[in-house]
């Protein structure tokens, strides 16, 4: 979201949550800390019927009991301490539904039943309606075949044997439900494998895998390859540029030749091995806005600032909009516009997207899109006579737009499908009242995020998620993602800005908070996702492990790439889980030298854009300073890689 507009020479907007200082420490922040920080922090913030059952049979006489525990669901149980279940030890009830009890609230189960949609009872598998693949709990087995018909029933005078033609009778009827589930089973889970969608490669990582949520085959099509030996080596450090003050660098991307990175009025390409500059783009002034995402060939777009920072002006307005060719290096086109409301004065930018070939870019005055190849202006803004504006877009697979109407101590949110020539809105939600700031997690599908009435607490920007149907409007679901269980994050005044989860699978996967876990010392988390149709809490469960925390950084296909953060005395790791198992391939383990370690740790999760492909790893600044020589080893890193061939 925008913030009124700034004077000329305040400093630039931004952050997660309320804006606010960054938090101490950084990937890896040791636990127990050594002595000393790993390195200088930004000053200013930028979730059938059960198991086939014996049918039910007239009882003998006597008023009817309910089933002994262990048939179908079980007495007087209480979730387990954490997070679900102890490592190593059987699944005990957790993330809010224990098992074969009605679904409590939390966690994201919505408070009021979702219209149309299948309601969690005793029977249902969670997020799933009739006729779907069983899964575990809710009278489930493993398999349908493992199910146990009820013991008999007993009346007042005690308990009766079934006679010899009942137990005939009992067992006939089991066998038919048996098969008939099973075959029910086996038509819903099988032949499905070749209907697989592409998914978009974005650096945002929430791209989407393929179609989950209602049954369909998840996980999987990822071109992610776990190498023959996981362990990694540093590829190249680049040093920070020396600044005087609280700098932006925004703006990392990978092509097939080389790594771009931002840097300070400039941007630059390196060798992948190697870290040696290819080439360098020179600009007038400091980037303050990248896309996410790329062109099919390597093309993208920035937004920056319109002159070098002097002691007259020491911040310059971001009002310069341009497209640059990431495999040869060039300034394709830069140009700016002006608004109605704004006078002769170029519209100023807090941010920049790219859908397709159109870039589009928007601040408090409105937003403007242009041709990607040529520059040519698709559309600008205009005067509206409801006072509603583009605050800002999110691209991708599709383009999307945040609208701002009301008043700034009144606002109302809108969110809409655009179609990415024109600008025409295809489709429009309203978000409910007491949402001040809202961001785009996802254009396809369609994700919001918002801290609705400030209820987070925790500065992440997120208390709910809206799944919406972009081609209606509707709202699909509503997933509350309470800010002391999840662990993702948007900074509020940016529409495209949200870290720590993925899209894919027709779920949303996001990691838990951080809390103890099994060791001696230490904490830990998982990953677990949401079902978008249904906003109901899924199976899926990747746990971290001892002393490593983890969160995701983008989809893979149907595949989920994730960074694990490392104690104090190793180095990170990036595995791949299966979308569909949740079992964990671990594609890289960064080296545990002290040096290596405190280049990796000094990078701060929530300050930093980290790309991985093809067994390279890169990690770089989104925001520095003044150099201070606060790391370990003295020395400040604008970006550090690692590759494991």
């Amino acid at each position: 979201m925008t913030q009124p507009p700034q004077p000329p020479n305040e400093p630039p907007q931004g952050g997660f949550g309320a804006p606010q200082d960054p938090p101490p420490g950084g990937f890896g922040a040791p636990t127990p800390p050594p002595a000393e920080p790993f390195g200088k922090q930004p000053a200013t913030p930028p979730g059938g019927f059960g198991a086939p059952q014996t049918p039910q049979t007239p009882p003998p006489a006597g008023p009817p009991q309910q089933p002994g525990p262990g048939y179908g669901y079980p007495q007087d149980q209480q979730p387990g301490p954490g997070y679900g279940y102890p490592q190593g030890q059987p699944p005990q009830p957790g993330y809010g539904y224990p098992q074969g009890q009605p679904p409590q609230p939390g966690y994201g189960y919505p408070q009021a039943p979702v219209p149309g949609q299948p309601q969690q009872g005793y029977g249902f598998p969670q997020g799933l309606p009739p006729g779907q693949p069983p899964q575990q709990g809710y009278g489930y087995q493993t398999t349908p075949m493992q199910q146990q018909p009820y013991p008999p029933q007993q009346n007042g005078n005690g308990s009766k044997k079934f006679t010899t033609q009942m137990q005939i009778i009992v067992a006939a009827s089991v066998a038919v439900v048996l098969i008939v589930g099973a075959g029910i089973w086996f038509s819903s889970s099988g032949g499905d494998d070749g209907k697989k969608d592409k998914a978009s490669q974005s650096s945002g990582g929430t791209t989407e895998g393929k179609d989950g949520g209602q049954g369909g085959a998840v996980g999987g099509g990822g071109k992610e390859k776990a190498p023959a030996d996981p362990k990694s080596k540093v590829a190249f450090q680049l040093p920070e540029p020396k600044v005087n003050d609280v700098t932006k660098i925004d703006g990392s991307w990978l092509t097939d030749k080389a790594y771009v990175k931002t840097g300070l009025n400039e941007i630059v390409g390196y060798d992948l091995a190697k870290g040696t500059k290819l080439w360098s783009i020179p600009l007038a002034g400091q980037v303050c806005a990248a896309s996410r995402h790329m062109s099919k060939d390597y093309r993208t777009a920035i937004a920056f600032e319109e002159a070098k920072p002097t002691k007259a002006k020491k911040y310059q307005p971001c009002n310069q909009v341009g497209a640059i060719d990431l495999n040869t290096g060039k300034l394709m086109w830069s140009k700016s516009v002006t608004a109605a409301t704004s006078g002769d004065q170029p519209l100023r930018y807090d941010g920049i997207t790219l859908s397709g070939t159109t870039v589009a870019a928007a601040g408090t005055e409105g937003g403007a899109a242009f041709d990607l190849n040529t520059g040519a202006e698709r559309w600008k803004p205009k005067v509206s006579a409801d006072g509603c504006y583009d605050a800002g877009y999110a691209g991708g697979e599709a383009l999307a737009v945040l609208r701002k109407c009301g008043t700034y101590d009144d606002p109302q949110l809108v969110i809409q499908a655009l179609n990415p020539t024109t600008g025409a809105p295809l489709s429009s939600y309203k978000m409910p009242p007491g949402v001040d700031y809202a961001s785009i997690v996802s254009t396809k599908p369609l994700v919001v995020a918002a801290d609705v009435g400030d209820t987070a607490g925790d500065g992440s920007g997120i208390s709910d998620f809206f799944s919406i149907d972009a081609s209606t409007g509707k709202l699909l679901t509503r997933i509350a993602a309470d800010g002391e269980k999840y662990a993702a994050r948007c900074a509020s005044t940016k529409v495209e800005s949200c870290q720590k989860l993925a899209v894919g699978n027709n779920r949303i996967y996001v990691p838990t908070e951080d809390h103890e876990g099994g060791g001696e010392y230490g904490d830990t988390n998982e990953i677990v996702s949401f079902d978008l149709t249904t906003g109901k809490p899924t199976s899926d469960r990747a746990d971290a492990g001892d002393r490593y925390t983890m969160f995701p950084l983008r989809m893979d296909g149907g595949n989920i790439i994730a960074y694990k953060t490392p104690p104090y005395d190793k180095g990170g790791q990036i595995v791949s889980i299966d979308g569909a198992t949740f079992k964990q391939t671990v594609l890289m383990e960064n080296p545990s030298e002290e040096s290596v370690r405190d280049a990796e740790s000094s990078f701060s999760g929530d300050y930093s854009e980290m790309l991985y492909s093809a067994g390279r790893l890169y990690i770089s600044q989104t925001m520095i300073s003044k150099t201070t020589g606060s790391s370990l080893d003295g020395k400040e890193y604008l970006a550090v890689s690692f590759g494991t061939s």
